[in-house]
Parts: structure tokens; sequence; C-alpha cells
């Protein structure tokens, strides 16, 4: 990229992209390059901000921004892992957990099969001053002939499958994503012989760290994934972004869960770390639990956040929080205390009416517009909004869903 492409690129960085490609450009300017990275700086203005500011730093096409990791989401990875000897990141993409997570480690590699993202890596990498080895290949001939070099070192392994296949359809199985991670972990579990579990404090891999889609059924991944000893379901700003699951070889006891909101704070320039929500369990803790119920609307009403909502520790909720649950699947929750720490969002309750033709002329008499939200309830919520003739706002909030006895309500509410 020469100085004029550059000094380009910072001048219009705020202009629509589709207007500017119909401009012509200097001579000594390579418009292709132009609109690329103003398009991908615009997209991870949000996403990683520390890297959308940095002028010297290059980007790839728009999938790779699309799929990867906020510089949220990355740091707190980080906190996942322990320091050691050895990080790999077997699939790289743009870098940004490769970067985040390269700190806590002597060694670190960037292993990725496409070569333009290799070569893209290599030049941010240096730029950022981060000392991350890039090898274009693919993660498992990387594994075959680097693995063996390992011994004694304390090696953290790092996998992102892709979850779509070459025609764009979502995967609903590790085993459908690409690398296919159940046949990976073969490739280094038997190689460090973890499957003998002998001399454990001589094994090499000591950790691995699988993102996987929130779209995934977690039930699904716990049935074809051994050695799990946590899954941390990860939300920012209320919106379920990822699925961390790891590894640790030889571990066969519960599984602990992390549901954690991370709230975006701080300057355009980074993003701060900070957990909102962390509500933790095991698997046997929500089996156990034994929630109450409510047949009526008390005065508070509770919404648990996605991460809770994704974890299913429906009935753990009622129980840790001494809130009434209003059917066993309606997923909201009751009170006449409130709960302030609850993790989830919290309303108090304006009234409630069964849902009937009269709703409308009396419950809802004068409320005009409000946010619609229906759990557990024949309605979609925007089936709703259109029979309620309400427009779309946060100024009110219209709960409907079902009670024990299967009653169906309507309920209007004011957020806390």
């Amino acid at each position: 990229m020469n100085t004029a492409t550059r000094d380009f690129i910072e001048s219009h960085l705020k202009d629509d992209v589709r207007q500017l490609a119909l401009q012509k450009f200097p001579e000594d300017v390579d418009k292709t390059l132009v609109l690329n990275q103003i398009e991908a700086r615009q997209l991870l203005q949000k996403k990683v901000p520390s890297w959308a500011s940095n002028p010297d730093l290059l980007f790839p096409k728009h999938l790779s921004i699309e799929q990867c990791s906020s510089e949220l989401t990355a740091k707190y990875k980080t906190s996942l892992v322990e320091n050691g000897d050895v990080f790999v990141d077997l699939t790289g993409g743009l870098g940004i957990d490769s970067y985040f997570l390269s700190e806590k480690f002597k060694t670190s590699y960037y292993v990725e099969n496409q070569k333009e993202l290799c070569e893209l890596a290599e030049h941010n990498f240096a730029v950022l001053g981060r000392k991350i080895t890039v090898v274009n290949e693919d993660s498992e001939s990387f594994l075959n002939g680097f693995i063996s070099r390992w011994d004694n070192a304390r090696v953290v392994l790092y996998i992102d499958p892709a979850r779509r296949d070459i025609y764009n359809r979502k995967m609903v199985s590790l085993h459908d994503c690409s690398p296919d991670v159940i046949e990976l972990k073969r490739c280094f579990w038997s190689e460090t012989g973890v499957e003998t579990h002998e001399n454990p404090s001589q094994k090499t891999v000591r950790q691995i760290l699988i993102k996987a889609s929130p779209m995934l059924d977690i039930s699904l991944i716990t049935n074809e994934l051994q050695n799990i000893s946590e899954i941390h379901i990860v939300s920012v700003k209320n919106e379920c972004k990822e699925i961390l699951i790891k590894i640790e070889p030889g571990f066969d006891g519960e599984i602990k869960y992390f549901c954690v909101d991370l709230q975006p704070v701080g300057t355009r320039h980074a993003l701060p770390l900070q957990v909102e929500t962390n509500f933790q369990f095991v698997e046997s803790e929500e089996k156990s639990a034994i929630p109450t119920f409510s047949s009526n609307i008390k005065k508070y009403l509770y919404e648990p956040n996605s991460s809770l909502m994704k974890s299913g520790a429906f009935k753990l909720i009622s129980q840790r929080f001494a809130i009434e649950k209003l059917h066993v699947n309606s997923h909201l929750y009751t009170s006449d205390n409130l709960i302030s720490d609850f993790p989830g969002r919290i309303f108090e309750v304006v009234g409630f009416a069964p849902f009937n033709k009269k709703i409308k002329k009396e419950l809802l008499k004068d409320i005009t517009e409000a946010s619609v939200a229906t759990r557990n309830f024949p309605l979609s919520a925007n089936e709703l909004r259109k029979n309620l003739n309400l427009k779309e706002s946060d100024k009110n909030f219209v709960f409907s869903t079902t009670l024990i006895g299967e009653k169906k309500v309507v309920i209007l509410c004011k957020k806390i």
C-alpha cells in the first residue's frame, strides 16, 4: 500500500463505500484496495476498535471479518488459558484470537490454509509488534508434523472451525464443521498418549479451547466430545455470540458451565473487558433443582439473559434466586420482592390480563407502541404486534406467555 492509497483511505473512512465506488480515483491510488480496506475498517470499528483505528493494518474480504471474534470475546478467552510454553491457533483466520491469546505464551503459531490470510496476518502481527509464527498449512498436517517436537512443553491448542459448508449452509454438529474437530482431536490425542492416561505430568497438550457457534446444541457438543472441563456461553450486550469448550486431557469430572454477558465500555480505540454477568453451575445442580411455580403474575417479571437461556438452567434459576416460574416451558419468572442482581432483564408489572379480544380495549387501551415478546405462546412476536396494532418502541414492554394451567396471558411492563 503506497502513501497515496493510505492517505486516501484515512480521509474517506466515513464515506459510503457504494457511493465512493462510483467516483474517479487518482492514478496513484489503488481503488480496489481502498474500497476493501474502508469497508473492512467500518465493519471492525465496533467489533475490534483497537485494530480498526490502526492505519497500518490490512484486512481481507468481508467473510473473514464477519466470522472473526470480537475484541471483547477474544479478551475473555485470555482469562480461560493459563500461561504456557506454546500456543497454537489451528484456524487462524483474521488473527484476532491469535493476537490476544498469544500474549500469555513464550511461543505462538498461527496456522491457516488460505495463503492470502497468512500474508495479511504476517504483516499485521509485525505492525502490532507481536512475534507469532505464521504457517500456511491445514491444521491436521501441521499437527502431524509438529506435535512430536513439543515433548514436555505446556501446549494450548485453539480451534475455531468454520460453521458453513461450500453451499453456505449452517452446520448443526461439530462433525459438520471444517476442520472436523472430532477427527482433529483424535489426531493429537493419540500422539500425546492421552488415551492411556499414562504419565499425566508429561502430557504435551495441556488444554484445548474450541470456539463453537451459539446455534449448536450444547447436549450434542457434550455427546460428541469427551474430557470437557468447562463450557462458557458468551454473550455481548445480551446477544449470544460464542460457545467456548475447554478440554483438559484425562478430565472426567462434571462439566462446569459459565453464563457470561460482556458489556462494551470505554473509547472507540479499545474495549476494556467488563463481565456483566457470570452465572455458574454444574449439570447435577440443574437436574436436582426444585423450582417453584406461580399461577399468577406478581409485582416483578424476570427474563434470563441469552447465555442463561442457552444453558438450559431453568429450574436452577428459580431455586437460586427464590423466584417463581410461570410455566415449565415459559422460562419467565416472577416475584413480589425485587431481585436486583438477577442475570437478565427485570420489569415492573403494570398489569396483565387473559389473551382475548378485549385485551386491546382494556389492558392496552392507552398503549400504541411497545416492545413485544412472546414466550411459550402460539403467536410470534411479529404476529402479536400486528394483532395488537402496536408500533415498535421501548417505552412499554408487552410479554405474552402461558401460565400453569395453560392459561394464555398478556403482561404489560416497564423495564427497571
